[in-house]
Formats: C-alpha cells, sequence, structure tokens
C-alpha cells in the first residue's frame, strides 16, 4: 500500500478518536463533549479527504481503481461518524463511547482501502494474477 500524506494524518485522527472513546467507555463515562469532538474530527477531516481527493481528480491525479468504489468508500466513512453520533445521542450510556471508538478505527481501515483504490494496489491488482497462475498450475 502507498502511504501519503493523506493516509497518514487519516490514520492519526482516526486512532486519537478511537482511543479517547474507548478510554472515556472503559471508565464508564457517558458521551460528553470530548467524545463527540473526537467523532467529529474523523467527520470532518472525511470531509476535507473527499474535498481533496476531489481537486486531485480534477488537476488530472488519475483514480487507478474504480470510481464508484472510491466515492462509495467516501460516502460510507462520511455516514460512519454521523450514525454514530446519532447512537450516542439516543443511548446516553459509556457503551456508546465503544460504538463512537469503533468509528475511528473504521475509518481508518477505509481509508487503507481507500488508498488501494486510488494507487491500484492491494488485491486486484497483486493477487489476482497470482491466484490466477495459481488456479492454472492446478488444473483447475
Amino acid at each position: 500500500m502507498t502511504l501519503d500524506a493523506w493516509f497518514i494524518i487519516g490514520a492519526i485522527v482516526g486512532i486519537a478518536s478511537t482511543f479517547v472513546c474507548v478510554v472515556a467507555a472503559v471508565m464508564k463515562k457517558k458521551p460528553n463533549d470530548i467524545t463527540l469532538l473526537a467523532l467529529a474530527a474523523v467527520e470532518l477531516f472525511i470531509i476535507a479527504y473527499a474535498i481533496g481527493s476531489l481537486v486531485r481528480l480534477l488537476n488530472g491525479v488519475p483514480l487507478v481503481g474504480e470510481p464508484w468504489e472510491f466515492w462509495g468508500y467516501i460516502f460510507t466513512a462520511a455516514a460512519l461518524p454521523v450514525a454514530g453520533f446519532y447512537w450516542a445521542m439516543m443511548e446516553r450510556t459509556h457503551w456508546s463511547n465503544y460504538v463512537m471508538g469503533a468509528v475511528g478505527i473504521t475509518v481508518v481501515v477505509m481509508m487503507a482501502r481507500m488508498a488501494q483504490i486510488w494507487y491500484g494496489t492491494g488485491l486486484s491488482a497483486q493477487a489476482v494474477p497470482a491466484l490466477e497462475t495459481l488456479r492454472l498450475g492446478l488444473g483447475s
């Protein structure tokens, strides 16, 4: 996987958000301003990432993977913090912090997949030809 500044910043924001929310949950704290702001930081980053991706595309930097898949990940990643916030508002217990903590790390994983789609690395670019060669070699 190609590591770019977008992924590194996204990983820092997502992991920090997860850390803040999980620590609050372990301490049995209800969702509060700190945990909600940590979740908002993830949402703001995803919005900035979407705008940055659009600017990169308009400047001629192409996506190697499928555009529908990339933008699907962006929209899903943007929906997760909203869903986590809604959950926290509906269930004001310490368990909501665990849900919000899951959002941060899930967005990091999605960012890794978005980087694979952008730069053309991952299963579709590397493993599929090798799997096809293996399948042909086994006589299937």
